[in-house]
């Protein structure tokens, strides 16, 4: 026979869904008392319905469905669960049918409440927010903190005025990106903060060259684990250091600030900085665009796929945040 608290969690899934569609909607049943969830699901969910009557945008349908990673408890009285909600939005855009998904993982505790159950914490696993920099030795932070222009090694791609230019393969950056977002390739290690890690993959399925320093704070380049240390530059994996990277390199892998989001391409690159103080924090890459010409993009460590661009439904999100929009030349 079916858990009791399983009813729970379904109905908390049903009305994660309703509350996309229309936040203003009446739940029949309450059964989330988090109030600094449900204090701050309430500013996002009223961001959402803003964007949709300032975008044009007409909800038609959201699912989800839940997944259980990871019982942590599970007794009569208290249940403590990790769930993935893989939630899928349709919408209408200016006669155009969208799909966007994205997959978020929470930390659920449900307690016995008389003949019936309620979940007391929500708690978001993973987060569009985390940490500028990873620990550094004081030697390496020393170069990292040096010239901004990282160096380059001319003789990665052919040096000097001969070196032969390098194409962008954009439609190919978005197929990587597509294919990847809600999964890690194999081939590369993948980050508990991964989404830079995903994107720097994202720009070399495209062809963006490797720029290989040896050096952790400079150029752009991944070897994975070598005898077990992390080998690859800080711009491979963090936002803020791919972010100094595009905005200062004047060779091989950069990038134009634009101005616009609509002018941004399909391979494209969004850095945000959620509090407004100059430390880039999370990584997006373009891979399509609504019937408005407005940017789309994927994400990782919160999977997200052709997600409106300026991320307000985000629990990151707040009225500092700013974007860097970057521009990928066609050549490098």
């Amino acid at each position: 026979m079916e858990k009791e608290w399983k009813q729970t969690l379904y109905t908390y899934v049903n009305q994660h869904n309703q509350c996309h569609i229309d936040y203003r909607s009446e739940l029949v049943e309450q059964i989330v008392t988090d109030m600094n969830y449900l204090m701050d699901r309430s500013k996002m969910l009223k961001r959402i319905d803003q964007g949709y009557e300032k975008r044009g945008v007409k909800p038609l349908r959201s699912e989800t469905r839940a997944k259980i990673l990871r019982m942590i408890l599970d007794s009569e009285q208290e249940v403590v669960a990790d769930v993935q909600l893989h939630g899928q939005l349709l919408y209408v855009k200016g006669g155009a049918t969208h799909r966007e998904d994205s997959i978020q993982h929470q930390r659920l505790t449900m307690i016995r409440d008389g003949d019936a159950w309620a979940v007391v914490s929500i708690e978001q696993l993973t987060t569009e927010r985390h940490s500028v920099l990873p620990k550094i030795t004081h030697k390496e932070r020393e170069v990292y903190s040096g010239e901004p222009e990282p160096y380059l090694n001319s003789y990665v791609l052919g040096g000097g005025a001969g070196r032969r230019p390098t194409k962008y393969h954009r439609e190919e950056a978005v197929a990587y990106a597509d294919r990847w977002w809600d999964s890690d390739n194999p081939e590369f290690t993948s980050f508990a903060v991964n989404c830079t890690n995903y994107i720097s993959q994202c720009l070399f399925a495209g062809g963006a060259p490797i720029h290989y320093t040896g050096k952790r704070a400079s150029g752009w380049w991944y070897k994975g684990y070598v005898n077990e240390k992390e080998w690859w530059s800080y711009s491979w994996a963090v936002s803020n250091s791919l972010e100094r990277l595009l905005t200062s390199s004047t060779w091989g892998l950069r990038a134009d600030v634009v101005e616009r989001p609509e002018q941004l391409s399909l391979g494209d690159v969004i850095i945000y900085d959620w509090d407004g103080d100059g430390s880039y924090q999370h990584s997006t890459i373009v891979t399509a665009f609504d019937a408005g010409g407005m940017p789309l993009v994927n994400a990782n460590t919160v999977s997200s796929k052709h997600r409106y661009w300026d991320y307000k439904d985000s629990y990151a999100w707040n009225e500092n945040t700013r974007y860097q929009l970057l521009h990928i030349p066609d050549v490098f």
